[in-house]
């Protein structure tokens, strides 16, 4: 919950600018408040917007929900979904978040999966379990509307979740890992799509750490946190994974 009108306008120029000449998705998902604002200092530059979270429905009676024509009439061309902060706190099952997928990759949306294991999960040795278990919902779910086709256009973001506002990064190694992982599932469906996935880390990633983990064969950009609410440190870590 970052984004006043002041911060808005300041950062997002800032970091359009300094990102215009690298050769890169550059993707601002502000609240839902900012989104607009945000929407219109972005027009007809190389940057996206997307939304936090969107709702399973279309419409109907679910107040303080956000549909998928709602973010699309705002311009927005991504959505994340199963956020370790909306699975933690807000409670989203594997299938809520398998359903909120499919609403916004019908809807023309396209879907950033989060998945990330606990630091009880890793230290049980269940991280590959976790990373499974929230990927197959999600596949799962698309056997029904064209199997893994429905990955296509979408995204993955891998959040350790014990990494996560903490200070704490998965080494580049352990990173590296996950991500082949995630790769290596989505091949068992489909190896062309898992070739074209994009799939981002999210944990911690700032500038002293970024060339490290964006070096790494199955790393293909990060989902940043706390150090996007600055244009000088955001601006950076785009340089080191350009």
């Amino acid at each position: 919950m970052h984004g006043d009108p002041a911060l808005v306008s300041q950062l997002v120029p800032g970091i359009v600018t300094a990102t215009q000449s690298l050769n890169m998705d550059v993707l601002f998902i502000p609240p839902y408040t900012s989104l607009a604002a945000v929407s219109e200092q972005v027009k007809n530059t190389h940057c996206f917007v997307g939304a936090q979270s969107v709702s399973e429905h279309s419409e109907g009676a679910y107040t303080g929900e956000i549909s998928t024509r709602m973010l699309l009439d705002l311009d927005c061309r991504f959505a994340l979904v199963g956020h370790s902060e909306r699975r933690s706190i807000f409670g989203e099952s594997n299938a809520d978040v398998a359903a909120k997928f499919v609403a916004a990759k019908q809807a023309g949306l396209e879907p950033i999966l989060c998945v990330g294991e606990t630091l009880q999960q890793r230290e049980s040795g269940d991280t590959e379990q976790c990373i499974a278990e929230q990927l197959k919902a999600v596949t799962d779910v698309l056997e029904s509307i064209g199997g893994a086709n429905g990955l296509n256009g979408a995204v993955v973001a891998y959040e350790p979740v014990w990494a996560i506002g903490t200070g704490q990064t998965a080494s580049a190694e352990q990173a590296q890992a996950v991500h082949a992982f995630i790769r290596g599932q989505i091949a068992g469906l489909n190896s062309g799509i898992a070739d074209e996935l994009r799939i981002l880390y999210g944990g911690s990633v700032n500038e002293s750490n970024a060339g490290e983990l964006f070096a790494q064969n199955d790393i293909d950009g990060g989902l940043i946190g706390g150090a996007s609410l600055k244009a000088d440190s955001f601006s950076a870590i785009c340089q080191a994974a350009s």
